[in-house]
């Protein structure tokens, strides 16, 4: 349904897409202001952080509602200056300048992507309207490499691996802008490329490429996540995982599923990055790894029950001949590394307990997905396509990799280890650190 707003039927369509990702700017910019009016209390720079993250809320929903390419290239810049700015919020902090400068840089390189895509497909297609030229037929070599550009600028915009440096980096930034910037921005990857999906989805070679880069990116994240030992770190690495998740469901075909990724990480990370004072406090679960036999299979079991469930409640087939089958088998990992924590101990007395939370965490997972679905179905973006190679090997890699997390002891001696996985550790983990001018080493660095 295409809606243009009076006076301006050539700039904006404010579809339903639109709509749902304008509801999610609210909502989090309203609970953002909420909390800075208290953090910022006595700050002499209060009224300035107001006056831009008002500007960024402005100048983000006019990107979500644009359908001229020079709007939306024109919003999709502001609105990463604004970032900028708000991450210098503390202008004499020399580590707060490096952080944005490194922001700068990476922005300055999607816009030069994103400007690119949107120039060739004009040339092309002649059109200026966003709805147009997704709909108009483009031959296969001029869909490859516009897709090619959309996703460079997806996945600079996005902090997906190599350009992951701007997130990491950034963590000296006041927690009302981690959480804005976590909640809000950094999804502007997946948002780009469900945007352009009828294009996207009508080359599946573009679709693959899509999916491998958002699943190395979910792998690495994942793994680098659970390397950190500092609690903004590590939420730096979720999210960077969790975005890959995003625009591997956007290779998938399941545009609508990534919208709502989107729309649930995003509320997600603000309430942790809001609530982060209290991760010093919270009480940690031993949770007894490698669990025995028995309780892994009681976790698979609660896996199938919650991917039965997300099945049931989204409303697609199970064992469905199509990509919509890694969503149900991610659902089915989720399910039962939800479920150990559960079980163990007395796992047979906490089976049905842990069966019960695992089937409605599914069914929840899949109404929200259905909802999303439903709510986006007349703009046709669900494209799922048939399952391949490039499929069943992510699907090996994710299981592989998730029992290996499981089952290798991390309390094992260093000498069990080959120096090779050693060293390799080390560089994984000087990866996934912030770039070094952007730390503060000694409290006397620290301006307020």
């Amino acid at each position: 349904m295409r809606q243009k707003l009076a006076g301006l039927p050539q700039l904006f369509n404010a579809d339903r897409l639109s709509m749902v990702v304008l509801a999610l700017i609210f909502f989090v910019a309203i609970i953002v202001a909420s909390y800075a009016t208290r953090y910022l209390k006595g700050d002499r720079r209060q009224k300035a952080f107001f006056g831009n993250l008002l500007a960024l809320v402005v100048s983000v929903s006019a990107m979500v509602c644009a359908d001229h390419i020079l709007l939306f290239l024109v919003s999709w810049a502001v609105g990463n200056a604004l970032l900028t700015r708000l991450m210098l919020h503390k202008h004499v902090w020399e580590a707060a300048k490096q952080s944005s400068i490194i922001a700068v840089k990476n922005f300055t390189l999607g816009f030069v992507f994103l400007g690119a895509a949107l120039l060739l497909l004009y040339n092309v297609t002649g059109e200026t309207s966003i709805h147009a030229l997704v709909t108009k037929p483009i031959a296969f070599k001029w869909v490859f490499t516009a897709g090619g550009l959309l996703l460079l600028a997806a996945i600079t915009q996005s902090a997906l691996w190599p350009f992951h440096r701007w997130l990491t980096s950034s963590l000296n930034a006041p927690t009302p802008v981690s959480a804005i910037m976590h909640a809000g921005l950094v999804n502007g990857g997946g948002f780009l490329l469900t945007r352009f999906a009828p294009m996207l989805a009508s080359n599946a070679d573009i679709l693959n490429i899509i999916f491998i880069t958002g699943i190395t990116t979910a792998v690495l994240g994942t793994l680098w996540k659970l390397m950190q030992s500092d609690i903004k770190r590590m939420l730096a690495c979720s999210t960077m995982g969790q975005m890959g998740f995003m625009i591997a469901q956007c290779g998938l075909g399941l545009f609508p599923a990534a919208v709502a990724h989107l729309c649930w990480h995003g509320l997600f990370k603000a309430y942790l990055f809001l609530g982060l004072g209290s991760a010093a406090k919270e009480k940690r679960l031993d949770l007894e790894y490698p669990p025995s036999f028995i309780q892994f299979l009681m976790a698979l079991v609660c896996g199938v029950a919650a991917a039965f469930m997300f099945c049931i409640s989204s409303g697609k087939q199970i064992l469905a001949p199509n990509t919509t089958s890694f969503l149900t088998f991610l659902a089915m990992l989720t399910g039962a590394q939800f479920a150990l924590p559960i079980i163990r101990g007395k796992a047979t007395a906490k089976l049905l307990v842990a069966a019960l939370a695992t089937a409605a965490m599914g069914f929840i997972y899949g109404l929200s997905v259905g909802l999303i679905e439903g709510t986006l179905a007349p703009l046709h973006l669900m494209a799922p396509q048939p399952l391949n190679a490039v499929h069943f090997l992510a699907a090996a890699l994710l299981l592989g990799s998730w029992l290996a997390m499981l089952f290798i002891n991390p309390s094992a001696q260093k000498n069990l280890y080959p120096a090779w996985l050693l060293k390799k550790y080390v560089q994984m983990l000087n990866a996934s650190q912030p770039h070094p001018n952007t730390i503060t080493a000694h409290r006397n660095k620290y301006q307020f």
